[in-house]
């Protein structure tokens, strides 16, 4: 069983990738920004994916109600959303809060070695 039966491999990746992981990925910067739990980035995916899955339908005459292939491409957009979630926010710890974090590899930060000590 085939997960795109009417489609090639470019329009595939083109609607998916490009246009879907492309959304995910604002979105999970936009989510990021406000202070939003990663959560909210992970569930926001949900009607995304099936956004994405009516432009298959729509454009390329895909089934529209393909439940294997709309789990692969929400779980391809949670994925995208959740690290971009990730290096926004870790982005805005050090940025935000420089005289206490520093940054701990792109997705990551941690205490600065010459944090001030707790009351």
């Amino acid at each position: 069983m085939s997960l795109y039966s009417n489609e090639s491999i470019f329009q595939v990746l083109f609607v998916t990738l490009v246009l879907g992981a492309g959304c995910a990925l604002l979105a999970g910067r936009a989510i990021a920004l406000t202070w939003r739990s990663i959560w909210v980035a992970a569930v926001a995916m949900i009607p995304l994916g099936l956004a994405v899955r009516f432009v298959h339908f729509a454009l390329f005459n895909e089934t529209l109600l393909q439940p294997q292939t709309y789990l692969v491409e929400t779980a391809i957009l949670i994925a995208v959303a959740c690290l971009s979630f990730q290096r926004t926010r870790a982005r805005q710890m050090v940025r935000q809060y420089y005289w206490l974090y520093e940054p701990s590899g792109p997705l990551g930060w941690r205490l600065r070695q010459d944090a001030p000590a707790k009351a």
